[in-house]
């Protein structure tokens, strides 16, 4: 672990339809200043990921954040980070991202936080990792998610352990704690 705790935060790039995922984002980008770790993220400046970071930075963490070149512009790059690197695939993206990372926090999100979250899931199941993975489950967006991955345990395509190294929280209070527990 570094000196300060980083969390590495996969979340939507758009906002979804409930407020209560906007809320969340910047209460999380909030308290991860406030318990003075820094933020992780995909570097984009909408959706979740833009209220996360700007949350963070005006709380004074540092905000480290890795895009895809492809993506500087569709998603619209957050300038004003800390530091913004921008890698040549995604695949680099999420390696870097989960490197340069203590722990994991997942918000609401699409395909690409799916894609993310399931990534550093299964660097747990293989051993890569060891690095806890939090999902904020605000408004039950995670038990979807949570059920398939019972489905996968249930019939034979994950060990239990899959559904061990899954820990849904309630509330960004309960996440972070839980984070903080891991690190």
């Amino acid at each position: 672990m570094t000196e300060r705790p980083m969390i590495c935060l996969y979340c939507g790039s758009r906002p979804g339809h409930d407020s209560a995922f906007a809320e969340a984002a910047i209460v999380v980008g909030t308290a991860i200043a406030a318990r003075g770790w820094g933020l992780v993220y995909g570097a984009g400046d909408h959706g979740l990921m833009g209220l996360a970071a700007e949350a963070a930075m005006k709380g004074g963490a540092p905000v480290l954040g890795f895009i895809p070149r492809r993506l500087v512009d569709l998603e619209v790059a957050k300038r004003d980070i800390t530091a913004m690197v921008v890698t040549e695939t995604m695949h680099e993206r999420k390696k870097l991202m989960l490197e340069n990372a203590d722990a994991v926090l997942a918000l609401p999100g699409g395909a690409g936080t799916l894609d993310e979250l399931v990534e550093a899931l299964t660097w747990r199941q293989l051993g890569i990792t060891t690095k806890p993975v939090v999902l904020l489950d605000t408004n039950g967006y995670w038990q979807p998610f949570a059920a398939l991955v019972t489905h996968f345990v249930t019939h034979g395509f994950a060990g239990p352990g899959l559904s061990k190294d899954l820990c849904l929280a309630p509330t960004p209070d309960t996440a972070l704690d839980r984070l903080a527990q891991s690190l």
